[in-house]
């Protein structure tokens, strides 16, 4: 269903359309190409698998023994991914990989970070990308070049994500310090520092809203907040239930006026932040969803676990049948 103008009760309709269930363990990522009907997801089977989001349909599925998957992103080419490595870090010093799902084939290694890359993110405006190490570093890339463009050291485990336009990014961390940075000249420093009070957690995830006017963080300790991204104003938060070993993940909506959010004890939530409250809670039957983001152009969000699923609006029709090339595909619970 293609996107049309998001109001609560269509929020409120969101329901299970298709289940993936073959899944060799938990899914660590999940992303959306910027313009194609296109999903990738990485998990610990150490599988990448593509995915038509319009027909639910899985596409492809590769596996990469030698250095795992962990965080995945589309660049801008719909069979092209960046992908984290899971093993052999420091023999190999190969942290992140260029490839090709079209062949299957690793177009570039970059080397540097010496600890899991735990935050990753494509500009959207050209072939510059950027990852946060657990090794406390953020490094900026370019897809056509082996080499790291630029590296700045933190305090902290980092999270980052570009705005809409590409000109600006965000590195979150520990303590809720948020470091803004103009991505054209970030080697000056950041020219503006915000910080989320009396959380001291570390912040697992950041994302801006499509008109570029509100953050979204997530913490470990489960707490969401929206900030807004001009002055830095804390706008709601939200507290979600503790979930042990596995941290979720928040999103917001096309349009930036709702947020919807996994918790603890296996829920899902959505809220309304322009005049802050929830609009829905939907009980799921996949456990804890680690992974949770809203399709960029669709009705549609995918959440998981160590099951996918595509949610769309519930208009009284049954859910995706199940397509005998696309692997372990089901009906969702009744």
């Amino acid at each position: 269903m293609s996107l049309t103008e998001l109001d609560d009760g269509l929020v409120r309709r969101m329901a299970i359309g298709a289940v993936f269930s073959d899944f060799g363990g938990k899914i660590h990522s999940v992303g959306f190409h910027r313009t194609d009907d296109l999903l990738v997801t990485s998990s610990e089977d150490d599988s990448l698998r593509l995915f038509d989001i319009a027909n639910a349909k899985q596409l492809k599925i590769t596996y990469h023994k030698k250095h795992g998957t962990d965080r995945v992103c589309f660049t801008h080419h719909p069979s092209s991914l960046i992908c984290s490595s899971r093993y052999n870090l420091e023999s190999t010093g190969e942290s992140l990989r260029y490839l090709s799902m079209y062949d299957n084939r690793i177009l570039r290694y970059f080397k540097g970070q010496k600890d899991r890359v735990v935050s990753l993110c494509m500009s959207p405006i050209n072939d510059s990308f950027m990852s946060g190490s657990l090794d406390r570093s953020v490094r900026l890339w370019d897809l056509r070049v082996n080499a790291c463009q630029g590296i700045l050291h933190l305090r902290g485990r980092p999270a980052v994500a570009y705005d809409q336009q590409g000109l600006v990014f965000a590195i979150a961390m520990e303590g809720g310090a948020v470091k803004l940075f103009d991505s054209r000249c970030y080697d000056k420093g950041p020219f503006d520092t915000f910080l989320v009070g009396g959380d001291t957690a570390e912040v697992n995830d950041i994302k801006f809203s499509n008109d570029g006017k509100s953050m979204l963080l997530t913490t470990t300790n489960n707490n969401i907040y929206v900030l807004d991204a001009y002055r830095g104003e804390k706008k709601c938060g939200f507290s979600l239930e503790p979930s042990q070993g596995t941290s979720i993940e928040a999103t917001f909506t096309p349009d930036g006026k709702y947020v919807l959010s996994g918790s603890g004890d296996g829920t899902l939530h959505a809220w309304n932040i322009e005049n802050p409250s929830e609009v829905a809670r939907w009980e799921n039957n996949i456990g804890v969803v680690s992974c949770l983001k809203w399709a960029p152009r669709r009705a549609m969000f995918v959440a998981a676990s160590t099951v996918l699923t595509f949610w769309i609006p519930n208009d009284g029709e049954p859910p995706v049948p199940a397509d005998p090339s696309a692997g372990d595909q089901q009906p969702p619970p009744q």
